[in-house]
């Protein structure tokens, strides 16, 4: 694999290092300084807001009448959102909320989720948003483990876990929105009666947000991580962790103009409104942190979707103008490949970003190639980071589609080796660690493993990654998902990435298949762009031209649907594992 691919003529006109002392030189938006978090110096951004109820503040003096969130039918600006926040909290402090109480949240991306999310922060309470694909069981595990005081769902999710809630002695209110049957149950009581529907909030009063001292190093929240093995671990992130990618947004935006020798443009009051289609969740840390945050700062429209599905997508992308999609990968290629895409006017899009490990190099050309004027990019980030720590885009994810950028400037990124006993030299595959203000405080209820995965403001990844001379990460696999073939190491993404270079391949995942002699084997796991045929044997000759026969997978399944994949975007391998162990 090769680290870059032919870049622009005259580019780079400025190093990353360069650019990022110029992104961030004293009395710049993105001016950064040295603090000391809990004893550990940080750099940190000097200028962004202090708080998340900041950031609400922010958000309405700056863009006002401009609408905020778009669902179905409803519209809400960045007054009545406000305003709908002001009147949320007002209500949870009214049921005894005080500073530090857990708030589980747990809906689909709903206009009421960011309000409950933002009404609680308001309060300096800990929102503990859950994973809506929960299920019951799962449900109070989350509760119990935060010892949550409030429950705000919809009624999906209230179905789902009602029969749960007498085995959490913590939960004393439960909020519950869009549930049309009359409510019994004496301490359950609809949104809507405190604050009305979503197209009503422009109308509720113009009320102050509450003025709880709140400081950018107290507690903000807990998100539970995907973990594949024992239960999911809460990752308790600070007001400052999150607000942490509201200086990574605004520095990722101005690095392209600079690498290229241009200044970057000033903020422009009047030009068009920026919109995102949200593809991801928001109890996801991409869908909170790095979406649904900077952009109530920053002033873009957020569109949401029940569900993803492509030709509505597109329906939305074309009446709302989008400017940005993305998500994971899969979400971009079938935009490119639905057969319906002509259909519709998608003109508006300017970036299809999307995180998680590398995708295909193919989909940045096609990207270009379908909308011309936009730009694709990726990152990298997980909940332990608080989502952004590195970013790619531009001309740097051109030159290499195959990175996932470099660090954010006040982040630190190291390799080191599996043992974690020293750093290991540019170039070198090892673990991943990762330091900056965005690196959540703990596991919440977990000393343990708070102890093994957080060492002096370093959070151990377990991703296998290496760096280049100037700074790119390339995300090699995950530490537990390397395969080891007869004491040969497999990086699943590297056969992954050629199963990706066939024009047939839409989707591919490579899992271990279980050997007695050899420990285990590669299969691949792929689905096929829509219209396009490939055959088994096909796609072995294609893999073992390009690598070395002992990384060919021994077989290949063909998956007749989007690969499964969790909250997070993240491909369920333990259930693609399955198809070759005959469960």
């Amino acid at each position: 694999m090769t680290d870059a691919a032919p870049a622009p003529t005259n580019w780079p006109a400025m190093s990353i290092k360069e650019a990022y002392a110029a992104i961030t030189a004293p009395g710049t938006p993105c001016e950064m300084e040295e603090i000391e978090i809990r004893g550990i110096k940080t750099r940190v951004w000097k200028n962004i807001p202090p708080t998340l109820r900041d950031v609400v503040s922010y958000g309405r003096a700056t863009h006002g009448e401009k609408i905020f969130l778009v669902h179905e039918d409803e519209r809400v600006s960045f007054e009545a959102f406000h305003r709908a926040v002001a009147a949320f909290a007002a209500e949870l402090a009214k049921q005894g909320v005080v500073k530090g109480d857990r708030i589980a949240l747990v809906m689909r991306n709903l206009p009421e989720w960011p309000v409950a999310f933002y009404a609680g922060l308001s309060l300096g309470a800990i929102l503990t948003p859950l994973n809506a694909w929960w299920t019951g069981p799962e449900l109070e595990y989350g509760l119990t483990d935060s010892g949550s005081k409030i429950l705000i769902v919809d009624a999906e999710r209230l179905q789902r876990v009602s029969e749960h809630l007498p085995n959490c002695p913590d939960l004393k209110k439960v909020y519950v929105s869009r549930e049309d049957d009359e409510v019994a149950h004496p301490y359950i009581s609809k949104i809507e009666d405190v604050i009305g529907d979503p197209n009503s909030w422009k109308d509720l009063p113009d009320a102050p947000l509450p003025t709880v001292p709140i400081g950018p190093d107290d507690d903000a929240t807990i998100f539970y991580t995907s973990g594949t093995t024992g239960k999911p671990k809460g990752a308790l992130a600070t007001q400052r962790n999150i607000n942490s990618n509201i200086g990574a947004a605004m520095a990722a935006a101005q690095r392209p103009f600079l690498r290229r020798g241009e200044m970057p443009p000033a903020p422009d009051p009047d030009a068009p409104q920026r919109s995102t289609l949200l593809s991801v969740p928001f109890f996801h840390a991409t869908g909170c942190f790095a979406v649904l945050n900077p952009v109530l700062f920053g002033g873009a429209k957020i569109c949401l979707m029940r569900r993803w599905e492509p030709e509505a997508a597109m329906q939305m992308i074309e009446r709302e103008k989008v400017t940005q999609v993305g998500g994971v990968p899969t979400i971009a290629w079938q935009l490119l490949e639905h057969p319906a895409r002509s259909k519709y006017d998608l003109s508006s899009i300017e970036a299809v970003a999307y995180g998680g490990a590398p995708s295909a190099p193919e989909l940045v050309k096609r990207i270009k190639e379908a909308w011309p004027k936009s730009s694709a990019g990726n990152g990298w980030g997980m909940t332990e980071t608080s989502a952004t720590a590195s970013s790619n885009s531009a001309e740097d994810y051109e030159a290499y589609p195959d990175s996932a950028g470099p660090a954010v400037p006040v982040t630190d990124l190291k390799i080191m080796t599996i043992e974690g006993d020293r750093e290991l030299p540019i170039g070198e595959v090892g673990e991943l660690w990762c330091k900056g203000p965005q690196v959540v405080k703990l596991y919440w209820n977990k000393p343990e493993a708070t102890a093994q995965t957080f060492v002096d403001g370093w959070v151990k990844t377990g991703d296998l990654a290496r760096l280049n001379e100037e700074g790119f990460l390339f995300i090699i696999d995950r530490a537990k998902d390397m395969l080891i073939r007869g004491g040969e190491n497999i990086y699943c993404i590297e056969v992954e990435n050629v199963l990706y270079d066939h024009p047939a391949v839409m989707d591919a995942a490579v899992v271990g298949i279980p050997h007695k002699t050899l420990g285990e084997e590669p299969g691949a796991v792929v689905t096929l762009k829509p219209g396009a045929e490939a055959t088994e044997q096909e796609l072995r000759a294609f893999v073992a031209d390009r690598i070395a026969a002992f990384k060919v997978p021994i077989r290949i399944e063909f998956w007749h649907e989007t690969l499964p994949r969790n909250a997070n975007g993240k491909i369920m391998k333990n259930e693609l594992k399955k198809v070759f162990t005959g469960e």
